[in-house]
């Protein structure tokens, strides 16, 4: 027989254990590393793995993921997300197929060292015997955790197909209403384009209609918008300028040029007048203009003087067709105030039974800088002037003193320092309105009665100022829904 040498027993030990070390693991495609404990126990070497997460926590992170970002992502991201994602969850099946293979491998390698090591176990006596039954342990507590690794390989398995489907399932969902929101998208660029069409056919219809003079001046327009793109894109903004020049100087001498026909026409006018009234005693002089004084004069010797007649202004339109008389105005001096602007003036001079009406050549011309002067009233937060008293309840004032007059958004005040002469809010009952006394400061004094037995004449250092306070007053007073203006005028208001 052939004697059995320890060294020979050794050796197959050594290249058994060898084998069994190096069993293949799961999670890095090689058999993981046991050692044998106290009390035969099994023990694995745990070793970091620098490859990354295992394949569960990849599953929950990503569901979190998608989850939290279903809400904040559009219809499109999301498909497009669902998309990768599907292709990642089928990324990671493979994966899992790949590995049932060496996890059969395994099982097949674990029972082929069985049989072997039986093998040798028949074969070897004493303590050789008793390393192959250790050894023998040792590959079936492998067999139980390889068995363990496949029960958690099978349960990932399940989840990755779960979380297939899902995927599946809202890439489809995503691309529908991807494709919905595509079929409404195209419905309204429809109803867009039909709309424009029709806008289109109306401008083309219009243009069709349309008469030859305006679409040359359309034509003359879009020449001077071209010419001055052009001049624009040419970077010569000299040639604007002198363009701008040229109209503004243009302005300048067609707004001199109606000024002096207007000029023309009220001179023509009144010669006209003239000649045809040779036989009349009385004309009317003086610029008809707000701010300035008409005066009733005599034109020839046999009139009787003026002062000593009969004399009633009136107001009329631009078309003549009505007349107002002014209550209080039967002077022969007269002057305009802003309700007069735009209206024609008349005097009837009544002597001796016979009566002569005179009329202004044109309408009551608008003082010159008035509007730009009143809007520098309302800027401010007081407007004050300063007048002087003529007369109080229809009698001459004997003091000649300045008082204050304050034109407020309520009321009106008169006073002096601390001494209040009257203060009354805006009512139907007051009346303000350009002095119709005569006198050589009528364009510079007005009328005011703020309650019934209580009036004053109020003269201002100019007729700007008097005008300004007219009218100031009287946008106040609109606001406050009282129409503010002299005896018997609320209808021309």
């Amino acid at each position: 027989m052939t004697k059995v040498s320890p060294e020979f027993v050794e050796e197959p030990q050594m290249q058994i254990a060898q084998s069994v070390s190096r069993d293949v693991s799961l999670s890095n495609n090689q058999f993981p590393t046991y050692k044998l404990g106290p009390n035969f126990e099994v023990l694995q070497d745990t070793k970091e793995d620098n490859k990354g997460p295992p394949l569960k926590e990849v599953v929950e992170e990503e569901t979190n993921r998608l989850t939290e970002q279903h809400n904040r992502l559009s219809v499109r991201d999301l498909a497009s997300k669902f998309d990768k994602n599907l292709s990642a969850a089928a990324k990671l099946s493979n994966e899992a197929k790949i590995r049932e293979a060496p996890s059969l491998e395994g099982h097949v390698l674990l029972k082929k060292l069985r049989d072997s090591l039986e093998f040798l176990k028949g074969r070897l006596t004493g303590l050789n015997k008793e390393d192959i039954e250790k050894t023998i342990s040792l590959v079936e507590a492998l067999a139980v955790k390889l068995t363990q690794n496949e029960g958690e390989l099978i349960q990932e398995k399940f989840e990755v197909k779960k979380l297939v489907n899902f995927l599946k399932q809202a890439s489809e969902d995503a691309k529908r209403l991807v494709n919905q929101e595509r079929s409404f998208a195209c419905a309204e660029i429809e109803s867009a384009r039909s709309v424009v069409q029709r806008i289109g056919e109306a401008l083309d219809e219009e243009e069709r209609n349309s008469p030859t003079s305006a679409k040359q001046e359309v034509e003359v327009l879009l020449e001077e918008v071209q010419e001055a793109r052009r001049i624009k894109l040419l970077h010569q903004p000299s040639k604007v300028m002198d363009m701008e020049h040229e109209l503004r100087a243009l302005r300048i001498q067609i707004r001199e040029k109606s000024t002096v026909s207007f000029k023309l026409q009220k001179e023509l006018t009144m010669s006209r007048r003239a000649g045809q009234n040779k036989s009349e005693f009385y004309e009317l002089i003086g610029s008809e203009t707000l701010g300035s004084i008409i005066r009733i004069q005599s034109c020839s010797n046999e009139a009787i003087d003026v002062s000593k007649c009969s004399i009633q202004w009136y107001r009329l339109s631009s078309e003549c067709s009505r007349r107002e008389p002014i209550v209080g105005a039967d002077k022969f001096v007269y002057a305009p105030e802003p309700i007069d602007v735009g209206r024609l003036l008349e005097a009837d001079i009544v002597s001796n039974g016979q009566k002569v009406s005179l009329t202004t050549t044109a309408p009551i011309d608008p003082a010159s800088g008035l509007g730009s002067y009143v809007e520098t009233l309302f800027r401010k937060s007081n407007i004050e002037f300063s007048v002087v008293i003529a007369q109080m309840n229809g009698r001459n004032y004997s003091s000649r003193s300045a008082h204050c007059f304050h034109v407020g958004k309520t009321k009106l005040k008169l006073g002096k320092g601390w001494i209040t002469k009257a203060r009354d809010s805006y009512s139907k009952s007051m009346q303000l309105c350009g002095f119709r006394g005569g006198g050589n400061s009528a364009a510079k004094s007005l009328f005011w009665l703020p309650r019934k037995g209580h009036s004053f004449v109020l003269v201002f250092e100019s007729e700007k100022e008097r005008n300004g306070a007219l009218m100031a007053a009287r946008k106040y007073a609109m606001d406050c829904n009282v129409i503010l203006a002299g005896p018997d005028d609320d209808a021309l208001l």
